[in-house]
C-alpha cells in the first residue's frame, strides 16, 4: 500500500488532535457533575490517536508515541479494581464513593474523589483497549 504525503491533513491533524485531547480532559474531569466521564473521554483520547496513526503513519507514530497499549489495559484495570475494592478498608460496600477536600499552592481548596480514580481506571483501560484493536487491524491491511 503506498502512503501519499498529504500535507493538508497533516497539518490540520495537528490542529483537530490537540482539541479532541483538550475535550477528552475536559470530558474526563466534568464527568462526575455533567455528562461525561473516563469512557467518553478514553473514546475522545482513542480518536485523537488514530486520527494522529492515519496522518503519520504506523511507522512515525510508533517513534514518537511509545506506549505498549496492553500494559495500559492492565494498569486501568488495576486502577479500577483497585478503587473498588480500596472501599472495603473503610467498611463500606465495592465501589463506594467518597471525597475529600485538599489545599493545593495554585488551585486553591480541591476536592478528590475517588470516582475519579475509578474514572481514571476506564479512561486507560478505553484508550488501551481502543488502540489495541485499531493497532492490530491495520498491521494486518500492511
Amino acid at each position: 500500500m503506498t502512503r501519499t504525503n498529504d500535507l493538508i491533513l497533516r497539518t490540520t491533524t495537528s490542529l483537530i488532535a490537540f482539541i479532541l485531547f483538550g475535550f477528552s480532559a475536559y470530558l474526563f474531569f466534568a464527568g462526575h457533575n455533567a455528562p461525561g466521564g473516563g469512557f467518553i473521554g478514553g473514546l475522545m483520547a482513542a480518536a485523537a490517536l488514530v486520527l494522529m496513526y492515519m496522518a503519520y503513519g504506523l511507522n512515525a507514530m510508533e517513534k514518537v508515541i511509545r506506549v505498549n497499549f496492553r500494559y495500559m489495559i492492565f494498569t486501568g484495570l488495576l486502577i479500577a479494581v483497585a478503587t473498588g475494592i480500596g472501599s472495603f478498608i473503610f467498611g463500606e460496600p465495592f465501589l463506594s464513593h467518597t471525597f475529600a477536600y485538599f489545599q493545593l499552592p495554585v488551585l486553591g481548596r480541591t476536592e478528590l474523589a475517588t470516582a475519579l480514580l475509578f474514572d481514571l481506571g476506564v479512561y486507560l483501560t478505553v484508550i488501551g483497549v481502543s488502540m489495541t484493536i485499531i493497532l492490530a487491524v491495520a498491521e494486518d491491511q500492511e
